[in-house]
């Protein structure tokens, strides 16, 4: 005899997800991104905290949203990489959209934040010349300095064109 299942409890539908779970979730355009992410946001992340932070406003939500993002990023790879997605109940085909869609509005916020500080950068050439860019924003870095926040802006940049692209495939897995 057969068991007739009671009315009262809830069922919930299977978890959608269309990303391999596992060490397979490293062999998709997805994975890689994700892992692009977590190491291109660790270099902003570094190579800000290396420098005598000029304007902590600006530099401030930058290292906020490096750090913020790489945590981020790597607990959404490893709920992936060791399988707990499928125990989780919810869309992750939307959740991979609007998680790549906010971190893409805060990465390019960082990435012209820092690119601000960069191109505010007063510096002196041959000790004998200061030069002082066009804007209210005026920073004294030395060369090695400035090298550094250019090439922060440049990693942040491509941290968004990471984000981007994850939030463009995540939103077609979505829509399917």
């Amino acid at each position: 005899m057969a068991e007739t299942p009671n009315p009262a409890t809830t069922s919930f539908p299977a978890p959608t997800i269309s990303l391999p779970l596992g060490v397979e979730i490293l062999r998709t355009y997805s994975g890689a991104l994700i892992c692009l992410e977590i190491v291109f946001g660790g270099l902003v992340w570094i190579l800000v905290a290396s420098t005598n932070v000029s304007v902590p406003l600006l530099q401030g939500w930058v290292m906020f949203v490096s750090v913020t993002m790489f945590i981020c990023s790597s607990v959404y790879l490893a709920l992936f990489l060791l399988g707990l997605a499928d125990k989780i109940n919810t869309d992750w085909n939307f959740m991979d959209m609007f998680y790549h869609f906010i971190a893409l509005l805060f990465y390019f916020g960082a990435f012209l934040l820092e690119a601000t500080v960069s191109s505010a950068g007063t510096y002196q050439v041959n000790n004998t010349c200061i030069v002082r860019p066009r804007g209210n924003i005026m920073t004294f870095l030395d060369y090695r300095e400035y090298s550094i926040n250019v090439a922060a802006a440049i990693f942040a940049f491509i941290v968004t064109l990471c984000y981007g692209c994850s939030m463009f495939m995540g939103f077609r897995r979505w829509r399917k």
